[in-house]
């Protein structure tokens, strides 16, 4: 970015980011400073990709007209840990309206290839049109500026995304990459293919470590525009690192903020597969399609009680001291770490293997790298084929597609190649389609075409309202098992005062894990571009982008009647959960009037500004 200040270091117009143009099908490059309109724009991330969305009329996802955004955050490739991410954004293939219009996606991944991007004197990229053979794009620095190459990507076809991702490396020293894998090369029957970000370790170690760009269909929509990969090629630009910013970085690692990745033996609770334990206290794990069953077999996938058989290491992101990462590894003879199994996160262990009734690691880390090395966004395929079981459950005599079961780990190994392959388009094509072309919505677990995450609708009524996948854009999914609180002034609150501006780091480039305060944010800024706001006119500026992505689902056919729970919530509550029914359609109604009574005025008021 470049700032041209004049008296105010404040003025957004001040800034301007370096944007390149891609055409795919005449292979046009335009490279420009364009300068900012507001703080959205300074900040970055989907703040600044919805602008440019909001401007296009889109109905079906792959069209030439839609464009995939690659982008930064102001944070991204600063000295603040964690400002490593990359975003993807566009017209979703997955996230789509009762009307059938595609709505407005991001998705975000971390590690070196943001940094890399930045680095070649980029801060976005906006991929126009269709290739018309497959390709890939290498972006490099070059003391003339960025430099943009096509290159054919016959040899990348058919390979998985680790494999892609191992060739690129050969063949591009003092680079990272973004690929697809067969899922997204069918992208047709494929919505749920995702794109893979190398990593330091990967790269270094030759294990299949990416990290993932995961939610909405973003590896389906690179692949219709017949984009195998993205290299970004040059030399790091680490600046010396401030006093402010060591400190900054101190409290984000060993803070309250990031407590819950670290280990245990750092003053961690020991990354998200830790979730396990608390949401097991109340029977909030999900099993059998969403629906626990109170007998005790989440245990069987507790940290706990799976580290004896394996080797779990911490490892960790470019120059991040959370080490989030908990990779398995087979435990040789001696007690020595063997090959890489897989990196076990809370979401994919459980929604590929308790919720598929499913209760052995080694099976569930097969599954979870079955699912990396072809693409696919694990929390959409998992859920998915959990409804396919419950459905052949629920029909014995007339089963679907492989006729898969809770507890077969078989049919579903074969049904997640089924799915990247073309072999079962109804899986690949996420859980909404599947259940409206069976007549039988009600255990659907989505909403608004995107899967749930492994928490409970039963437990968390503001799942409606996330804009981009119901545990990374509104914090409500953990509320109940760590709050308790059931009354509707409280539910109201939390999704319209608090729960919102969780997508606050979605803008900067940064991740989640470390929690930085608000504080720290500007004052990160300040040293690191020499931009200034206040933690208030932060706020302001997510706030804003949180609600033009409300207005952008309203402008693709989003109305009241998308805002809901799968019906089963309502109408089969469950007597295992440890807490009393609380969610009725009387509850879910009056919840609504208030939420919308908040957000209705906020669209109103920005469509007419």
């Amino acid at each position: 970015m470049r700032t041209s200040f004049n008296g105010s270091s404040s003025d957004p117009r001040a800034v301007a980011y370096a944007r390149a143009t891609i055409n795919l099908a005449s292979r046009d490059v335009r490279i420009e400073d364009v300068p900012c309109r507001n703080l959205e724009d300074v900040l970055g991330g989907f703040g600044r990709s919805f602008q440019i969305l909001a401007e296009r009329t889109i109905t079906h996802a792959f069209t030439p007209d839609n464009p995939l955004i690659v982008n930064t955050g102001v944070l991204t490739a600063s000295n603040v840990m964690t400002g490593l991410r990359t975003y993807f954004s566009a017209y979703s293939p997955l996230k789509v309206s009762n009307k059938g219009l595609p709505a407005a996606m991001w998705s975000a991944g971390s590690c070196k290839f943001g940094p890399k991007l930045k680095w070649t004197g980029l801060d976005e990229v906006i991929l126009e049109g269709r290739a018309e053979v497959p390709v890939y794009l290498v972006i490099r620095h070059s003391e003339q500026g960025p430099q943009i190459a096509f290159e054919p990507a016959d040899d990348l076809l058919g390979l998985t995304c680790h494999e892609k991702i191992m060739w690129l490396r050969d063949r591009y020293a003092d680079a990272h990459f973004a690929v697809i894998g067969p899922a997204g090369e069918h992208y047709e029957d494929c919505y749920i293919a995702s794109v893979a970000l190398s990593t330091e370790n990967q790269l270094r170690s030759g294990d299949d470590k990416c990290r993932w760009a995961g939610r909405g269909g973003m590896g389906a929509v690179m692949g219709y525009k017949r984009l195998l990969a993205i290299v970004a090629q040059a030399p790091d630009r680490i600046a010396k690192l401030k006093p402010e910013i060591r400190d900054i970085n101190k409290a984000a690692s060993t803070g309250p903020g990031s407590r819950k990745f670290r280990e245990k033996d750092k003053g961690g609770l020991g990354g998200t597969w830790s979730n396990y334990e608390p949401l097991e206290k109340f029977h909030f794990v999900p099993q059998n399609n969403f629906r626990p069953a109170g007998d005790g077999k989440p245990e069987l996938m507790f940290r706990d009680h799976v580290q004896p058989e394996f080797v779990v290491k911490a490892e960790s992101c470019f120059r991040c001291g959370i080490n989030c990462h908990k990779n398995v590894y087979e435990k040789n003879a001696d007690g020595t770490r063997g090959a890489f199994l897989a990196k076990f996160d809370y979401e994919p262990v459980n929604l590929l293997s308790t919720n598929l009734g499913i209760h052995d690691p080694r099976k569930a880390a097969t599954l979870i790298s079955m699912v990396d090395r072809l693409g696919m966004d694990n929390i959409s395929l998992g859920t998915t084929i959990s409804y396919v079981m419950d459905y052949n459950e629920r029909h014995p005599d007339a089963p679907i597609l492989n006729g898969a079961t809770f507890g077969d780990f078989d049919k579903a190994r074969e049904l997640v190649e089924g799915a990247a392959t073309g072999r079962f388009p109804k899986v690949g094509r996420g859980v909404k389609r599947l259940s409206e072309s069976l007549g039988e919505t009600g255990y659907a677990m989505h909403c608004k075409g995107l899967e749930f995450p492994a928490y409970q609708p039963d437990t968390n009524p503001g799942y409606p309202w996330a804009i981009a996948g119901g545990h990374m854009s509104m914090a409500t999914y953990m509320a109940l098992a760590l709050e308790g609180n059931t009354s509707l002034d409280y539910w109201a609150k939390l999704i319209t005062e608090r729960g919102l501006y969780f997508v606050r780091d979605d803008l900067l480039g940064l991740c989640k894990f470390a929690g930085i305060t608000g504080d720290h944010v500007v004052e990160g800024l300040k040293h690191e571009s020499g931009f200034e706001m206040t933690p208030a006119e932060l706020l302001a500026a997510v706030r804003r982008a949180f609600v033009r992505a409300l207005w952008l689902e309203r402008k693709q056919g989003y109305d009241r009647s998308d805002y809901t729970l799968p019906s089963e919530v309502f109408d089969r509550p469950n007597p295992n959960l440890g807490v009393p029914p609380f969610v009725t359609r009387e509850f879910f109604s009056q919840l609504s009037d208030r939420v919308w009574a908040v957000f209705d005025r906020e669209i109103d008021e920005m469509a007419k500004a």
